[in-house]
């Protein structure tokens, strides 16, 4: 995915670009010195639709092409609409650290056929890994929970050869959990003799005439 970017001057008005569907951006990296820049607002919209923060974009306009990630994105909290974005630029051979998200595909049978429940235990994992093998998310296939109590662990993921995680190979990713019923609260049977009783001793001390 490609994305034109152009050189902005740091004293325009920024309000004056977003009326004129122009977002206001930062690129920025480790052999990047940060830049203002400024972008097609619906031009970025789209390809952060399709890449998110976790897929590698290209970036054109500056004669050599630069790789980057969309670091951080800020939208205006009434309208939704985007007003600024941070794109950090990835030195060639560099690894970069990412939060990959879990993609739920499949059908467990666990879940269809004897009313387990699906406990998604993650929905993201964090890697550090080369930009060209940076996937969009990781695909967890839930029909291999097929009976009640199946996990899927960290370590049954495909994750890229050069992909480092910081989660032990054992973690739960997902399983089809046994559907705990509640158990109803019995309450002890009252004693109405007893109440009867407390009544009836009441009533006959009320009737007792006051001594002179």
């Amino acid at each position: 995915m490609e994305l034109t970017v152009q050189k902005r001057d740091s004293k325009a008005n920024t309000a004056a670009l977003r009326r004129a569907g122009i977002l206001p951006a930062v690129m920025y990296g480790r052999s990047q010195e940060s830049m203002p820049i400024s972008l097609d607002r619906k031009a970025f919209e789209k390809v952060f639709a399709a890449a998110g923060e976790s897929t590698v974009i290209t970036l054109t306009g500056f004669g050599d092409e630069k790789e980057a990630l969309i670091n951080d994105v800020v939208a205006d909290p009434l309208t939704g609409i985007m007003v600024h974005a941070d794109l950090y630029v990835i030195q060639k051979g560099q690894k970069v650290t990412v939060s990959v998200p879990l993609e739920f595909t499949g059908v467990s049978p666990a879940v269809k056929d004897s009313g387990a429940i699906l406990v998604k235990v993650m929905h993201e994992i964090e890697m550090e890994i080369l930009p060209k093998e940076l996937p969009h998310s990781i695909i967890v296939d839930i029909s291999k929970l097929v009976h009640i109590d199946d996990k899927i662990l960290v370590s049954d993921l495909a994750i890229p050869p050069s992909a480092t995680i910081n989660v032990d190979a054992d973690e739960v990713v997902a399983m089809a959990s046994k559907v705990e019923e509640e158990k109803e609260e019995s309450s002890a049977p009252v004693d109405l003799s007893a109440i009867e009783v407390e009544k009836k001793g009441k009533k006959e001390e009320e009737e007792v005439p006051a001594a002179e």
